[in-house]
């Protein structure tokens, strides 16, 4: 079927829509070539950058990992808070997995190509695990607001059920909103060989090469997409409003630093994430300029490798009873 057939059937997609994206799908996947633009042409730079990513790649996931068996080893540790640490610390090991290899081996080889389904499927794991990170944060902020505010009421609001429930709903909060946005991109016409200023199929460049009319996508991105982050970001801001309020409630020197201490390491991660993601969204799409595109490359860096790998330290290093655990697996 040729590309002319293929958008005058897609017209139809009010009425027939899993048919159209169906088979748009098909037909980009046959004709359409991606070619990633890579972090740097740079000989002399990419094995150091590859060195200097991969050497982050294995932290991170070591880190992570760490955290993860710690908190299923010690009984000790199956509350809410360390529930959620490691709910945070998979979704951690899965953002960096979705897009740090595909970093490493534009750094390695001089083939940058992915085809279609590859750079859907990376869209998607993307956009769910960063979405999730984004749910797990607010979580957290939540339970440490009750836990603050509300001590004596603490095992009884956030009970077993509650917890899961919480989680679960993240996951399918998260998975949805990937795979809306993945089948409008689905739907998109795209021709011959495409270059993505980017590292990864990152959403906003690749809508900024199709050829067709992506007004309805990024209207998407800015209502649903402005919502299903903001409203997470609204829930920190709230949860830590109260903290504050019940920081300054407290007379002691001693109380407010234990109060201090016991968000201090959810509030730099929360710190470091929106910060990165500031730096990258809030600015125009760099629209295939290579030369602007490299400052928001390496503010991604910032959210899909620094944070993860320093997510393990922060909460293990502060962490007296994680330190506790991982001494007692290193025996």
């Amino acid at each position: 079927m040729s590309h002319g057939k293929v958008l005058e059937y897609v017209k139809l997609r009010d009425l027939f829509e899993p048919a159209a994206i169906f088979v748009m799908f098909v037909a980009n996947s046959s004709t359409l070539q991606f070619v990633l633009l890579g972090f740097s042409d740079v000989p002399q730079l990419r094995i150091y950058l590859f060195l200097i990513f991969f050497t982050m790649y294995l932290v991170a996931l070591t880190g992570n990992l760490i955290i993860l068996s710690c908190i299923v080893y010690d009984r000790a540790l199956h509350s809410p808070m360390y529930f959620f640490l490691s709910n945070l610390s998979l979704v951690d090991i899965g953002f960096t997995s979705s897009t740090i290899p595909t970093l490493l081996s534009t750094l390695l080889s001089s083939t940058r190509s992915l085809s279609f389904p590859s750079c859907i499927t990376q869209m998607f794991c993307f956009i769910s695990f960063g979405n999730l990170e984004n749910n797990l944060l607010a979580i957290m902020a939540y339970d440490r607001y009750v836990a603050i505010c509300s001590p004596l009421r603490y095992t009884v609001r956030m009970g077993h059920s509650l917890c899961i429930l919480l989680v679960v709903m993240s996951w399918v909060a998260a998975c949805s909103h990937a795979l809306l946005h993945t089948l409008m991109a689905t739907t998109l016409h795209y021709a011959g060989i495409k270059h993505v200023n980017h590292f990864f199929c990152e959403i906003s460049e690749v809508l900024s090469i199709s050829d067709s009319d992506t007004t309805s996508n990024y209207s998407l991105i800015l209502s649903e997409g402005a919502v299903s982050v903001g409203a997470p970001f609204v829930c920190i801001i709230l949860s830590y409003m109260f903290i504050l309020l019940a920081l300054f409630q407290l007379h002691s020197t001693q109380g407010r630093q234990k109060t201090f201490s016991t968000c201090s390491s959810h509030l730099t991660t929360v710190c470091l994430f929106y910060g990165t993601i500031v730096s990258v969204y809030f600015r125009p799409s760099s629209g295939g300029d290579r030369t602007a595109g490299i400052g928001q490359r390496v503010a991604t860096i910032g959210y899909t490798l620094l944070t993860p790998m320093l997510n393990p330290i922060i909460y293990g290093l502060r962490n007296k009873a994680i330190k506790r655990v991982m001494g007692k697996v290193f025996q």
